[in-house]
């Protein structure tokens, strides 16, 4: 009987991006919003970005990993597309392995707070803020935008998707900050204080794999089991990597 899930599961959050630089700059300034010329699914890759993505396809292709992805799932975001493609063409993948796009693996939708900093928020809509510190950032969900339950729910559906058609297989997921916690509220069947005690002992680096392994031991018909988790490839050289904390409400992931 084919397994119901992957035989491994990579979840990967996508390369440095223009974005993450500029709300760096952006909250060393003290400013109300993040400079960006583009869309927050247009935002590319930065030069260090594209260095992590080689560094993580070339890790895989090395052998560092048991097995390179036969799959390849990446949100429609350019900073995903690009992790992926980046990705592939190191080695990580097959050179011909389709990077299959899912709009569901998304980056969390921020409505009127898209693009602010914590004081940007602070002074456009205090109103917001205020409610986002009594509901708690599991549950606040911006006029216009999402709460983290929204982006479980979508979830849900794409690990359906998955498990129907991709059981026994490599997978890997490349997307966003908040998509790998959520992944991991659904897979390990988390509860809210879970989680976002998770989300305050460190943030997901660029380009940091989590990954599971299939055992078929566990429950009634076997489950995904977390391995490893926020692990990155080694850089040639120092390299910073780019965090986001949890003071910015709106930050792009």
């Amino acid at each position: 009987m084919t397994p119901r899930w992957p035989s491994t599961l990579w979840v990967v959050r996508h390369g440095q991006s223009a974005g993450n630089v500029a709300r760096d700059a952006a909250d060393a300034a003290g400013d109300l919003r993040i400079a960006l010329d583009h869309r927050d699914v247009d935002v590319p890759l930065s030069r260090l970005g594209e260095e992590q993505s080689q560094a993580l396809g070339e890790w895989f292709a090395d052998g560092e990993e048991d097995g390179r992805p036969e799959i390849m799932l990446a949100s429609p975001y350019v900073r995903a597309v690009q992790t992926a493609e980046i990705f592939r063409a190191a080695g990580g993948c097959a050179a011909d392995e389709k990077i299959c796009i899912d709009e569901r693996l998304r980056e969390k939708e921020f409505g009127i707070l898209d693009g602010l900093t914590h004081v940007g928020i602070e002074a456009s809509h205090p109103e917001q803020a205020a409610f986002r510190t009594l509901l708690g950032k599991f549950y606040h969900r911006p006029p216009g935008g999402e709460s983290w339950c929204d982006v479980i729910l979508r979830l849900r559906s794409l690990l359906d998707t998955v498990s129907l058609h991709y059981g026994g297989r490599r997978v890997m997921i490349v997307a966003h900050q908040v998509v790998v916690l959520c992944l991991r509220t659904i897979i390990e069947n988390l509860g809210e204080k879970d989680i976002l005690a998770i989300d305050r002992e460190g943030d997901v680096a660029n380009c940091a794999i989590t990954e599971y392994r299939f055992d078929p031991g566990i429950g009634r018909d076997g489950n995904l089991v977390l391995a490893r988790y926020n692990v990155t490839a080694p850089m040639k050289g120092e390299v910073a990597v780019t965090r986001e904390p949890d003071a910015m409400v709106a930050a792009r992931g």
